[in-house]
């Protein structure tokens, strides 16, 4: 038992010894191997190299697809731009066109308002004379007429007036010649 207690104790002592070792060392490494200043000039050297490496790909082949790419934006974006400046002026062209042919219709429109109305003036005033002419026509034809009718009726009045005046004479027992009551119906008519 005492030999075991011994190897024990050599064994722990033993365990202890290689733990402080180990942290001896571990105080005596300098810590993360970037910070360790010895190989600083190796990783400074790799540091360019990669630089260089990279520079190269990138010069290379990246920037200029980069630049062709931008490249080819801006010439799509300024031809954008001319076709669309071209079809402003295309419009404003379109628009003035639209205006002035707006304008000479409406020219053209009141030319053939002013055309329409002398043409309807001048079938009115000659509807207008055919009916003042065909006015004084019936109105010449009912003056002769009412003329016609003025001299038959006084013919007429004339012999009432004489069958009339030769009954009364005769209904008061006179007699009375034809000349005579002709000449009295006569004198009497013309006032």
């Amino acid at each position: 038992m005492a030999t075991e207690t011994h190897e024990a104790t050599t064994h722990s002592a033993a365990t202890d010894g290689a733990a402080a070792a180990t942290h001896n060392a571990a105080d005596a490494a300098p810590g993360m191997p970037q910070l360790d200043f010895t190989t600083f000039s190796n990783q400074i050297f790799w540091l360019l190299v990669a630089l260089v490496v990279i520079y190269i790909i990138l010069s290379r082949f990246a920037l200029p697809r980069i630049a062709a790419v931008l490249a080819e934006r801006q010439g799509t974006i300024t031809n954008d731009i001319a076709a669309a400046e071209e079809l402003k002026a295309k419009a404003v062209e379109a628009e003035a066109a639209y205006n002035q042919a707006l304008a000479d219709a409406r020219v053209d429109a009141s030319n053939i308002i002013a055309a329409t109305k002398v043409e309807i003036q001048a079938e009115l005033d000659k509807a207008i004379a055919k009916a003042d002419t065909e006015i004084a026509a019936k109105t010449a034809e009912g003056e002769k007429a009412i003329a016609e009718i003025r001299a038959s009726a006084t013919d007429a009045v004339k012999a009432v007036s004489k069958d009339v005046a030769k009954d009364l004479i005769a209904s008061m027992g006179a007699k009375a010649d034809a000349k005579t009551v002709t000449a009295a119906v006569t004198a009497r008519m013309k006032g």
